[in-house]
């Protein structure tokens, strides 16, 4: 028995150690395969500049050598930085290896304000140089049309589509859904607009949410079509007249004859393209590089700034609150970022990028206490991306100034909760019954498994309409207004940029380029560097610091794909406790 048992620990031990010395030759792989992809970058002459759209745009690229090398049985989801893209398209102006900029760009994986900025930046590109852009794909989507028309050329593969219809959006109602199954939805709100709850006690829209939806949807619409008209010179009615047509299913050649696209090509055309804009003979390869790679190459032109002066841009991208992810803004960790900048004299400035739909009520005030600390020292603009709404315009709304593109989602300012009773669920339809025993009157305050008493809803209503109150005085104090009029235009209401400028809600149209020229402008700064924060973690601490969950992680966005962010959205759901001011859903456009 004694010989038997010291077998059985041997073996244990044995499968321990040789599985720490495995992890640990993993990882030493690991670091081998990304010291060798880092190795020094080399623009060869006549190279294009790809920017491949495909991949996830995000405001700031990751720190993560693992998107350059390609493991076995280990497909990434690639993203692309649109601070890479900035800084590329700036560099390749002036950089004489570069001959033009290739756009790969099918189905855009981004927000309309994260593609207005790489648009304007395309534009600005154009104008600066006689370098052209060449845009090709096989699928246009409507924001890769959009984004496409800033080229110079815009191919369509000949069974290639291009999605052009206009804009609709449709929602789901579960009313008569709950009703069966037993499950009462017992709503508390402030606004006619918040619409999240909509689908849980209605069985069409409100005439109030249809005419938030229209509003909105009309914007961006009539933005898209301006953009557009004025680059490929049609009218906005013909524009129109082709939507309602509807391009969608129609080949390359029927796309030209309407003026959506320049030619219709195969993969090789395009390539004999290609290799006469870079100025190659025969069938060469043509030589490119990525965004990516080539903004860590250093600038010839490169300014030294002398002046120790610095603005400071701090990052925010994700829900309000929500601890997991990379994606994620916690209250005390972004509120230190800020606390810290304000304490240093060397920083002049703050630009705080948002890109955020909200969420917990409790970080968003933390946040934006330490936002109205630092205004009071130093300035302080605020520059939304795709969303800034809800939590995510809360945390902003003390800034001097606020900065963003005419197709930003923003505003849905208010506040709501929403508690399921599913007493018929339990006792009529499965036959499940409770109980309780409690030592005060409201011990089991806001059960599941009964209505809430009067007292109970009342209680609640009055935490709701305390946030609200708390909400519409800090951007009636941050934006000059009184409290009634952030409430008429408040109430959960989602608006466009182009609208929350008519509404003084923000005070200018504009990218992070423009918030950061506002912010030097607005302190005298003439010479002076650009600090991203917060500053990005080491990978290799991060996968060990997060150990299986990182690992699982990737494993998953792998599998899921695209997909991967609605099994991001349960695992919110499942972390959400307290208020939260949040945007009602998540707006796409295709």
């Amino acid at each position: 028995m004694k010989d038997f048992i010291k077998y059985v620990l041997a073996t244990i031990v044995g499968i321990f150690v040789v599985s720490i010395i495995s992890l640990i030759m993993f990882f030493m792989m690991l670091g081998v395969m990304v010291s060798l992809s880092e190795k020094s970058i080399n623009v060869q002459d006549n190279s294009l500049l790809v920017i491949n759209l495909e991949h996830k745009i995000v405001d700031r690229a990751p720190n993560d050598p693992f998107q350059n090398i390609n493991i076995p049985g280990f497909k990434q989801i690639k993203t692309v930085g649109l601070d890479d893209i900035r800084v590329s398209l700036k560099k390749a102006m002036d950089d004489k290896r570069i001959k033009g900029v290739f756009l790969k760009c099918s189905a855009v994986n981004g927000g309309m304000a994260s593609v207005e900025e790489i648009r304007n930046a395309l534009l600005t590109f154009r104008d600066s140089c006689d370098k052209p852009v060449y845009a090709y794909g096989n699928i246009y989507d409507q924001k890769a049309f959009y984004l496409a028309s800033a080229a110079d050329k815009i191919v369509v593969h000949p069974m290639g589509t291009m999605d052009f219809r206009g804009l609709a959006g449709e929602m789901m109602f579960f009313t008569k859904a709950l009703e069966k199954i037993g499950v009462e939805m017992q709503i508390v709100r402030h606004g006619k607009f918040k619409a999240a709850v909509e689908p849980f006690m209605l069985e069409k829209m409100s005439e109030e949410n249809r005419e938030q939806q229209m509003v909105y949807m009309t914007s961006l619409w009539n933005h898209l079509l301006k953009g557009i008209s004025e680059t490929r010179n049609l009218s906005t009615d013909d524009l129109n007249a082709l939507a309602d047509e509807v391009q969608t299913l129609k080949r390359g050649d029927e796309l030209v004859a309407a003026g959506l696209a320049d030619a219709s090509k195969y993969k090789d055309e395009m390539l004999d393209d290609l290799r006469e804009i870079a100025g190659i003979e025969g069938k060469e390869g043509v030589p490119v590089i990525g965004v990516r790679e080539y903004s860590k190459i250093p600038s010839k032109a490169k300014i030294k700034h002398t002046g120790k002066d610095k603005i400071a841009v701090i990052y925010a991208s994700g829900d309000i609150g929500m601890s997991m992810g990379d994606q994620a803004i916690i209250g005390e960790d972004l509120g230190r970022e800020i606390r810290k900048v304000r304490q240093d004299s060397t920083y002049k400035a703050i630009v705080l990028r948002i890109n955020s739909p909200g969420g917990s009520v409790f970080d968003s005030e933390v946040i934006w206490r330490e936002v109205k600390l630092a205004a009071e020292e130093k300035t302080i603009v605020a520059s939304f991306s795709d969303v800034a709404a809800s939590g995510g315009y809360y945390i902003a709304c003390a800034a001097d100034k606020i900065v963003c593109h005419p197709n930003t989602i923003t505003g849905s300012i208010g506040i709501f909760g929403m508690i399921p009773n599913m007493e018929g669920l339990l006792k009529e339809k499965i036959g499940v019954s409770t109980d309780v025993v409690k030592t005060n009157k409201n011990s089991d305050l806001i059960p599941v498994t009964r209505p809430m008493t009067e007292y109970e809803l009342q209680l609640l209503q009055n935490s709701i309409e305390d946030g609200y109150d708390t909400f519409i005085s800090h951007v009636a104090e941050g934006r000059n207004m009184t409290k009634e009029q952030v409430d008429e235009i408040g109430q959960g209401r989602v608006w466009t940029g182009e609208n929350a400028k008519e509404l003084n809600l923000i005070d200018m149209f504009g990218g992070l380029k423009e918030a950061v020229e506002l912010a030097a402008e607005i302190e005298g700064l003439e010479d002076y560097k650009i600090v991203a924060l917060p500053e990005q973690p080491d990978p290799f601490q991060q996968i060990f610091k997060s150990g299986t969950d990182n690992v699982r992680a990737r494993l998953l966005k792998s599998e899921l794909g695209d997909k991967y962010r609605y099994y991001e959205y349960l695992k919110r759901a499942s972390q959400m406790n307290g208020i939260y001011a949040r945007m009602p859903y998540d707006l796409a456009v295709n």
